[in-house]
């Protein structure tokens, strides 16, 4: 049951009307061995010396139901095989939808300390396991073992004694296939995570070739690669060499069966205790019946393997999603109270109290590493603290609904990400049922409509993955249209500027002028001249606030802001 379950996803009720289709698929599958039966058993009374003549007429109507059954077959058949490739596939679909929109729900702690490639392989390679466990194993193991179910069955009601011998060796190989759970269960999980770990290679290698070229990183030269398929082939190897002897003793103990069936059989017909009808009757019924079942043995091993996969997914769904109940307010103040916060092992701010008052424009400044980038996540509700707590306007956090905050506020990141789409839909990304005009006016606000009405089909222009079409001052004037047409009330700017060329500073940085006028903004900054004007700069320094206070205050302290604007002021004066 528990397989089944890891391979349904959790949902087992979707296998009821697959699988009563499939017991009436292979209910009607038996019907050909009975009428075979009484095929035998008329033929046999008319040339056995009795005198009795042959009946035709019940052969006639033998040949009748034949053809009848062959109709019901076909339609059983199919029924069967549409519920289960529908069944499967539509389990497959909603299933991944599923799943992407919980990773959305999880803390981003979670998602970096699991490797994306282990993701995208759920998403895409165990789904399409579990997929195939559902829509071709599970039909087959259903009809291998219902028909030596009901084989048995009807044989033991014709001669106990040969019925029990054609079975006697089905427990052993059972029992064969239950000892070698373990093994494989631990074999398929080191061949599942060499399958990843040689994707995330490949994937890393297709990524970084241009810098692999760049350092003649050639060909054997990049080991990881080489070593991640070696290792995956080893895991392969390993698990077909180990785990095949056991399905191979498993048939044969199931085939040996039939060879059971006929010593007993001879034996008893010679001692004159069994017919020679009975005796050809089991010798017709059983050259058929053990092929499903060993078809069954085999798709069992099979269908084990891919429920390791739908097991890895459930696992993953029930990682606990950040919770949350109560409605955002559209604006506030944000205060933080002696909140401490770690990566793993590692403590990145110890003891923030600090509040970001709304309506205003705070700017965090400092070192690398001195915490800027956590506290903004933080504002985001990305993560929460580990101790203290985060408020916004009064309100704890972790008790506001994850989707009710973002609703209100917008984010303008470094590094910018846009989607393989139009650029119109990478616009009005925060705000699906905006207007064209509404767009437009966004791009405008944002600097950014010109360029774009420059492009081979304007609005309508294909961005490439990640936006690589486009220029860096380019991706993130359209970063900011974005935030602008969202128009929340809380905005956080992550280094907006930080990477990009004079000419497109001064485009950003207006963008920017236009998205934060009447909004709680809280900025971060390596270049000190961009937030002189802020309501107030916090200053950090190895995840503690070091000071804080407009830029003229700081400035006659002397302290760590005097020194970082000091050296900033210094380089501005270098030429080249």
């Amino acid at each position: 049951m528990n397989a089944i379950k890891n391979i349904t996803i959790g949902h087992t009720e979707r296998l009821y009307k697959p699988v009563g289709l499939t017991m009436l698929a292979n209910v009607v599958n038996i019907v050909p061995f009975c009428l075979s039966i009484e095929a035998v058993r008329i033929i046999f009374n008319a040339f056995n010396g009795s005198g009795q003549p042959l009946n035709t007429t019940r052969l006639w109507w033998i040949c009748g139901i034949m053809i009848c059954y062959m109709v019901v077959m076909a339609i059983a058949e199919r029924a069967s095989y549409r519920a289960n490739f529908r069944g499967a596939y539509e389990m497959s679909a909603s299933g991944r939808i599923s799943l992407a929109e919980h990773l959305r729900k999880l803390s981003l702690g979670f998602l970096s300390r699991r490797d994306p490639g282990d993701l995208s392989s759920m998403l895409i390679t165990d789904f399409s396991m579990a997929e195939t466990g559902i829509s071709h194993h599970l039909p087959q193991l259903m009809g291998g073992v219902v028909m030596p179910v009901l084989a048995f069955a009807s044989l033991v009601w014709i001669d106990w004694r040969m019925a029990a011998a054609m079975f006697a060796s089905l427990p052993l190989a059972l029992l064969v296939l239950w000892i070698s759970t373990g093994a494989q269960k631990k074999l398929s999980g080191k061949q599942i995570q060499a399958k990843i770990n040689a994707g995330n290679r490949l994937e890393e290698y297709l990524q970084g070739i241009r810098v692999m070229k760049a350092y003649n990183l050639l060909g054997d030269r990049f080991t990881r690669l080489r070593d991640a398929f070696a290792q995956l082939r080893r895991a392969c190897i390993r698990q077909e060499a180990l785990l095949g002897p056991f399905v191979l003793l498993s048939i044969t103990l199931v085939r040996a069966g039939l060879t059971f069936m006929v010593l007993c059989g001879t034996y008893l017909l010679l001692g004159g205790k069994l017919s020679l009808l009975v005796f050809v009757l089991f010798l017709v019924v059983g050259s058929r019946v053990f092929d499903p079942l060993t078809s069954a043995l085999t798709n069992f091993t099979e269908f084990r393997y891919f429920s390791i996969a739908g097991g890895r997914i459930l696992a993953l769904m029930d990682e606990p999603e950040m919770k949350g109940t109560r409605k955002s307010p559209e604006t506030g103040d944000i205060r933080f109270e002696h909140v401490s916060f770690g990566y793993q092992d590692k403590e990145v701010l110890h003891d923030i109290s600090v509040t970001l008052p709304n309506n205003s424009l705070t700017a965090l400044v400092g070192p690398s590493g001195s915490g800027k980038s956590t506290i903004m996540k933080l504002c985001a509700r990305f993560y929460d603290p580990q101790k203290g707590h985060v408020f916004f306007n009064g309100i704890p956090m972790s008790e506001i609904e994850p989707e009710s905050l973002m609703s209100h506020i917008s984010m303008v990141f470094q590094d910018v990400y846009l989607f393989q789409d139009t650029i119109r839909n990478n616009i009005r990304f925060g705000k699906t049922d905006a207007t064209e005009e509404e767009i437009i006016a966004a791009a405008q606000k944002a600097c950014c409509h010109e360029f774009i009405m420059k492009l081979p089909q304007g609005y309508d222009t294909m961005v490439g993955e990640g936006g690589c079409t486009l220029s860096g001052g380019e991706k993130q004037r359209i970063s900011i249209a974005r935030a602008i047409l969202k128009d929340a009330q809380i905005v956080l700017l992550d280094e907006a500027t930080a990477s990009l060329d004079p000419e497109n500073e001064v485009e950003v940085q207006k963008a920017i002028d236009t998205l934060i006028k009447g909004r709680t903004v809280i900025a971060i900054a390596h270049k000190l001249k961009t937030i002189m004007n802020a309501d107030r700069i916090i200053v950090l320094e190895n995840g503690r606030i070091k000071e804080q206070g407009a830029h003229d205050e700081l400035i006659r302290r002397e302290g760590l802001y005097y020194h970082l604007w000091n050296i900033q002021e210094s380089i501005s004066g270098w030429k080249l």
